[in-house]
């Protein structure tokens, strides 16, 4: 493990210490599927992402995304598809800075907006 990702898990640890006498659960398999879907929303676009002002492709942003998410799956903090955008998606956990996506013939915007409405499309009736 690199030492970014060694501060990464130590700033992510103390960011959810705040939450650590609430109780939780495991994410339902609806809530695990959003997830799923919301990551692979992303790693399937051409939109880029930005985190503590470098840009990234969109593989390598599912892949942070991914390994922050399992980490938080660990530590039984990620119940909702909410609470990923929320704790996984939206900002870093180092610097405190929001993420941003940016996809082509689109504006530029928060991850936490890309994401929420990603969320909403989802759980569109069909």
């Amino acid at each position: 493990m690199d030492i970014r990702c060694s501060v990464l898990l130590a700033m992510l640890l103390a960011a959810t210490a705040a939450t650590a006498g609430s109780a939780s659960a495991a994410p339902s398999e609806a809530a695990r599927r959003e997830i799923g879907a919301l990551i692979g929303a992303l790693d399937g676009s051409s939109c880029r992402f930005q985190r503590n002002g470098s840009w990234h492709d969109a593989a390598e942003a599912r892949a942070h995304l991914q390994r922050k998410y399992d980490y938080l799956l660990k530590k039984d903090k990620v119940d909702t598809a909410e609470q990923f955008i929320e704790r996984a998606a939206s900002q870093s956990s180092i610097s405190g800075k929001a993420y941003r996506i940016a996809c082509p013939g689109q504006p530029e915007q928060t991850a936490a907006a890309w994401f929420g409405a990603r969320l909403q499309a989802l759980r569109q009736p069909r």
